[in-house]
């Protein structure tokens, strides 16, 4: 790390209090005590305050927080404010109409009431105006309150540290972090320098094998087993131990949508299981695999845990293994086909087997093996180096020419959707730069011209470094090559 680092985050979830409002300021050498600082932004009007209504105080127009640096404990009681308004008395019946009339000129902060009753006669009330003297008022405001017979009289409202939005850094021109990843209830913020988070580092150490992150514990509980949704579907996984980025809920949806109910996918490095649980989800049949085995627990659990378990197969083996046998195991060891989707649908379906059994007169239905199936899509989202994978192709077909009843002039090649990472930042040399590596690895041509082709630009991982998604039907003079 260089220098100082300030960073804000908002806490929304597993902390004692709705919002903890925290600014650190992270020293080289101060680790893994930190100190903090503490700044707070103006809270924010249903209908903004800060924007330029004619007569606003200026104390409501430029509303600011105090700001309070060098803390090692949070001090609310340091986050306090009063700002002068004034306060029109009417009588208690007509406060409806008033506020209709004085719209756009009554305060309307959050967590502040801005009608409340006259502390002398229970007849009556005042609202609270925007601004602080009378002669801040637009003229024709002022003579609708004459109009009306309203009295103004000063008040000031007390802001606490509850009033404030968020916690925001000093504004000393510093590298400040625009954005931050959040994953279950831990935040990420990615830099050039080191990562921090609530209660890590992230350091920039990469696991080699599984493409995790080591991460580094500075503050608070090691609690990082955390549950997220995407694509309708809730994952949990422990974040030190395996990957997932929820940048990538884009690119996942996207995938997700050629994907076509009663199709075989297999995803052959399929993580907790972004693609394979929504697409079983959808209806899809998965053979989901991935090398790291805390990956494959976690992403049996969400099996489970979405009801995914006669749609998705999960194993914990190398993605060259997988690719070869997936073919051969898809057409031996065929899913049990069902039109259910929703638990809803399989009630349904339950009942109306029950009922054509009755009509029957029979007890079960005879048992019937399901029907071989082949696959429609391969998914490899491992950008680092799937496309070193794809010699794992090669003959991966061939063992089914052997087995009774395989037609090779019936089957359809899969789509391959292999993820990738090129530093061509313009598309003709990205292009070209993906496509030769792909060749080389797969031992076939791969352009622009081939089968199913498709190159997604899928997002910019750094400045010199773009990700992307290459797409091809799978050729047959590789699928059935000799081994």
């Amino acid at each position: 790390m260089f220098g100082s680092v300030r960073f804000a985050l908002r806490f929304t979830a597993h902390h004692p209090s709705p919002r903890r409002r925290l600014l650190y300021s992270v020293r080289p050498n101060s680790l893994p005590s930190l100190s903090a600082s503490f700044a707070t932004s103006a809270p924010q009007a249903k209908n903004r305050m800060h924007r330029s209504v004619p007569g606003m105080s200026p104390s409501l127009r430029d509303l600011k927080p105090p700001q309070r640096f060098g803390m090692t404990e949070l001090d609310r009681d340091q986050f306090t404010r009063d700002v002068p308004v004034l306060e029109a008395k009417i009588k208690a019946e007509e406060v409806n109409g008033v506020l209709k009339s004085l719209r756009g000129h009554v305060v309307d902060l959050p967590k502040t009431k801005s009608i409340r009753p006259d502390p002398e006669d229970p007849n009556a009330r005042r609202i609270m105006l925007r601004v602080a003297e009378r002669d801040a008022l637009p003229e024709s405001v002022r003579a609708y309150l004459d109009s009306i017979s309203a009295e103004l009289y000063p008040y000031s409202i007390h802001l606490g540290y509850d009033h404030w939005n968020c916690v925001l850094p000093h504004e000393e021109g510093e590298d400040i972090p625009s954005s931050y990843t959040q994953t279950g209830h831990i935040g990420e913020l990615k830099e050039r320098r080191r990562v921090a988070d609530p209660i890590v580092n992230k350091l920039n150490t990469i696991h080699a094998q599984f493409r995790f992150f080591d991460m580094e514990v500075i503050a608070g509980e090691p609690n990082f087993v955390t549950q997220t949704n995407e694509s309708g579907c809730v994952f949990e996984f422990d974040f030190s131990k395996v990957y997932w980025n929820s940048r990538l809920h884009t690119e996942h949806a996207r995938l997700l949508s050629q994907f076509g109910k009663g199709q075989v996918v297999a995803d052959a490095m399929a993580g907790v299981g972004p693609f394979a649980v929504p697409a079983a989800r959808k209806g899809c049949y998965v053979l989901g695999n991935d090398l790291n085995p805390e990956s494959y627990k976690w992403m049996t659990a969400n099996q489970k845990r979405n009801k995914v378990e006669s749609r998705l197969r999960t194993t914990c083996s190398d993605a060259r293994e997988f690719i070869q046998r997936a073919p051969l195991e898809a057409w031996t060891k065929p899913f049990v086909r069902s039109e259910a989707t929703t638990a809803r649908e399989m009630a349904l379906e339950g009942r109306k087997r029950k009922a054509q059994l009755e009509a029957m007169g029979l007890k079960e239905f005879p048992k019937e093996d399901p029907k071989p199936q082949t696959i429609d899509h391969f998914v490899m989202n491992l950008p680092d180096s799937a496309l070193e994978f794809l010699d794992a192709y090669a003959g991966c077909y061939t063992p089914l020419l052997s087995v009774e009843g395989f037609d090779r002039t019936t089957v359809t090649m899969p789509l391959v959707h292999v993820h990738c990472f090129t530093r061509e930042l313009e598309f003709a040399d990205a292009q070209r730069d993906i496509t030769q590596r792909a060749e080389e690895y797969l031992g076939h041509a791969v352009s622009p011209d081939s089968e199913g082709y498709n190159l997604h630009w899928v997002r910019r991982v750094a400045p010199n470094k773009d990700m992307y998604c290459l797409t091809f039907r799978l050729p047959e003079a590789v699928a059935y090559a000799d081994k």
